[in-house]
């Protein structure tokens, strides 16, 4: 049998419509999976490349916009990807700015998590539930003080969640991504000097593709990481290595 043959499985994908999440949910359909494409845009692209997809509009914006979609239907893998950046020096930042960027990205991620679990512990099964963590879960960057706090917060919820559930059988754990080439990048991969200075430290030597989450996303939602909880997987090109 092979362990990352997810056959027969159900996830949902947040935030599908594009990058990492589009990579995610198309890797996850290659392994065998029906994926639930969530997100408030149009999920077309996605599903023209997932063998078995579905769509459902979801905004996020909402922390508890999925607060009803587990209860009435067997999913087994949760991914939330779903989040939203914004930039500017922290002296100049404003209320606004972070508490969307809070409640996109975590207090969505939590109250969606919960949902989840309610469903599965109800229905006296496990499942899998996969967040996307960054780079700026373990360091600071600069200008995106939101996005920053975000993210130490979804691996902390993620090592929480797991010491919670995973006796009750649910695995939570997370992805770290690196500097990945989609819509959230674009506006330092433009900035000549700040792309130069991170493509200087990535030993990988190149900016990621978001195929490059794929494996990693599988291999946690599937029977092969069994007795992983609570890890936050770096997929970075070796950045926090250096």
């Amino acid at each position: 049998m092979n362990p990352f043959d997810l056959t027969g499985k159900r996830a949902l994908v947040t935030g599908a419509n594009t990058g990492i999440g589009q990579a995610i949910t198309i890797a996850l359909g290659n392994a065998g999976a029906e994926v639930i494409c969530a997100g408030r845009s149009d999920m077309d692209e996605t599903l023209a490349q997932v063998p078995n997809g579905t769509a459902l509009q979801l905004d996020f914006a909402d922390p508890m916009a999925a607060r009803d979609v587990f209860a009435d239907q067997h999913i087994d893998i949760l991914v939330n990807n779903a989040g939203i950046i914004r930039r500017n020096d922290s002296v100049d930042f404003s209320e606004a700015d972070w508490d969307d960027v809070m409640d996109v990205n975590l207090k969505a991620v939590f109250f969606t998590c919960q949902a989840f679990a309610k469903a599965a512990f109800a229905r006296g099964t496990g499942g899998k539930i996969v967040n996307i963590a960054s780079l700026l879960s373990f360091q600071g960057g600069i200008r995106v003080p939101s996005y920053t706090a975000s993210k130490h917060g979804v691996a902390g919820l993620t090592k929480l969640m797991a010491n919670e559930w995973a006796a009750k059988g649910i695995n939570v754990n997370a992805l770290a991504p690196g500097y990945i080439a989609t819509n959230n990048t674009a506006a330092l991969r433009a900035d000549k000097d700040r792309n130069k200075a991170i493509l200087d430290r990535i030993p990988a030597g190149h900016w990621g593709d978001p195929s490059e989450m794929g494996g990693a996303a599988v291999f946690l939602a599937s029977s092969a990481a069994n007795y992983v909880h609570g890890a936050v997987l770096n997929v970075d090109g070796g950045w926090l290595a250096r």
